[in-house]
């Protein structure tokens, strides 16, 4: 099949998606995410702004040296020529003449307001520079697409010349015109009522360029596709300016796998959540747990009800199998659960409760009277497990003996305004028959109980050393208490391999992180065969 030729799925996280607030890409992260991209199987990438950006100028020089891309063509980002110039002349289309991409995506005014006010030129003018631009860069070889800026809202205001921009594109060899909703306010049935009327009067080949601020971002590229839209364009992971652009992870799979129209190579959606959350670990924007399809959350069941269910048939809860976007189904241990959840979580960490019955409902009951307390399991995976391998082997797990433990801070007298206080942690333990007391220091009274905490356990575990804290969450849970307020925390731990998290509630974020740390290295030694 060939995906260029039959329909366009073409990404501009590199381009768009980076006019997030907060989100900054250099060069190589650049570059890494596009080999993301190109394994999801997307057609088009589009690269940036060359010329108008240095950073972007640089991306295209090193991504023709070093990307080797399967499935995606890169795509160069710019305007059409400025007023009274010829496109040959015009300095910012000879950078996207000379970026070296085989594609070039033109932005141009649709709605005759912005031509007037925002160009300062005249609306014969603007065609003029959108046929001179578009046949200049066709007759240099390059494949050309156009973006038609704030397209609904200049065919609501004045439809004759929205449509006479997107002819004279294609008079001039624009292969498609992207019918962009800038100011992302439209709803899908205004949607598919234009692009209707755009394809029938047209005859071109129509695009979707929706952004988020309705939250229709999604729903408007399906709509726009159902009325004939046969490119369209997002951003992985709904990336964007303002509520950002359509999430292509979304819009793809909702083609794929409920109107049964194959967009991408076969196969590759398998690898969406995946790659999803590879490229947020290069933006460094934390991935929604409640993303459709690759969250965390997409396919967690909570309620005792929705687990029975499951057990008996995994899709009476589900919309699809999620292995189908390379996600699992996941079991949430909560005080809402029954016990058919507590067996399948069971069974996900390899514990067979299905034949006792008595077990299961003493977990049942000790979870919902933990969480009555303020604990959490539904992200504490790790502190579960050890809760029911103490309950099915009737001890937990144990490779250390806590005598006690203490926090010094101390703010020094003369300490300028600003400077951190020191605080030092001593703990005296007893692990593999030998007793130790350990001094740590750190950067507040949490930080220094973790490294004395390790270092002592360290001296009889080794293992210990791979271990490394990689986040931490306080949340306060009775907040009318004031400062003697329940407080949960919750912290991951990685071996470098995989990571796990574990609770801990006290009555300060002390006390509670200490509990949530001694799980954490108590199951990390459980992994690692201790």
């Amino acid at each position: 099949m060939d995906l260029h030729g039959s329909f366009h799925v073409y990404d501009t996280t590199l381009r768009d998606g980076a006019q997030q607030e907060g989100l900054t890409l250099s060069v190589a992260d650049k570059l890494t995410i596009a080999r993301q991209l190109d394994g999801l199987g997307v057609g088009y990438i589009e690269g940036g702004w060359p010329g108008a950006n240095p950073k972007d100028t640089e991306f295209f020089r090193r991504a023709a040296r070093e990307l080797d891309l399967k499935h995606a063509r890169l795509a160069a980002f710019g305007a059409t020529r400025r007023a009274g110039v010829r496109a040959a002349d015009d300095p910012q289309v000879a950078a996207l003449r000379d970026s070296g991409a085989g594609v070039v995506t033109l932005v141009a005014k649709s709605h005759d307001r912005h031509v007037e006010l925002a160009l300062r030129t005249t609306l014969e003018e603007n065609l003029a520079m959108v046929h001179d631009t578009v046949s200049h860069l066709r007759a240099e070889g390059q494949q050309v697409f156009l973006d038609a800026e704030h397209f609904f809202d200049g065919y609501r205001a004045n439809r004759a010349y929205a449509l006479e921009v997107l002819r004279t594109a294609y008079d001039a060899g624009a292969e498609v015109v992207a019918l962009c909703d800038t100011n992302g306010g439209m709803l899908p049935a205004w949607v598919s009522d234009v692009v209707h009327d755009v394809v029938g009067t047209t005859g071109g080949r129509v695009g979707i360029h929706a952004h988020n601020d309705s939250g229709c971002a999604v729903a408007n590229s399906l709509a726009a596709v159902d009325a004939g839209a046969s490119h369209v364009q997002g951003c992985i992971n709904g990336y964007g300016e303002r509520t950002g652009n359509a999430d292509l992870v979304t819009v793809v799979a909702n083609l794929e796998l409920k109107l049964d129209r194959q967009v991408l190579p076969p196969g590759l959606l398998r690898d969406s959540t995946r790659i999803a959350h590879a490229v947020a670990e290069v933006t460094n924007v934390p991935p929604a747990s409640r993303q459709p399809y690759v969250g965390t959350s997409a396919f967690a069941h909570k309620a005792g009800l929705h687990a029975s269910a499951i057990k008996v048939d995994p899709n009476l809860y589900q919309h699809l199998d999620p292995v189908q976007v390379g996600n699992d189904m996941r079991l949430l241990v909560s005080d809402m659960a029954g016990r058919a959840s507590i067996e399948l979580k069971g069974r996900e960490l390899g514990f067979d409760l299905s034949d006792n019955k008595e077990l299961v409902g003493r977990i049942t009951d000790r979870v919902k009277v933990l969480e009555s307390r303020g604990f959490t399991f539904e992200a504490a995976d790790a502190s579960f497990e050890l809760l029911l391998v103490e309950e099915v082997e009737g001890a937990r797990p144990s490779y250390f003996e806590i005598e006690s433990w203490r926090v010094i801070t101390e703010t020094l007298s003369h300490a300028r305004p600003g400077e951190e206080a020191v605080s030092e942690a001593t703990v005296k333990l007893t692990a593999a028959g030998e007793r130790f007391v350990v001094t740590g220091e750190g950067n507040g009274p949490v930080n220094a109980l973790d490294q004395a905490l390790r270092t002592a356990i360290g001296q009889a575990y080794p293992e210990v050393a791979k271990f490394e804290l990689i986040d931490y969450k306080v949340r306060i849970l009775d907040q009318g208490h004031g400062t003697d307020a329940i407080t949960r925390v919750l912290i991951e731990t990685t071996d470098g391999e995989s990571t796990w998290v574990t609770v801990g509630v006290g009555h300060n974020v002390i006390e509670a992180s200490w509990g949530a740390l001694v799980d954490g290295l108590t199951f990390g030694l459980r992994r690692q065969g201790v």
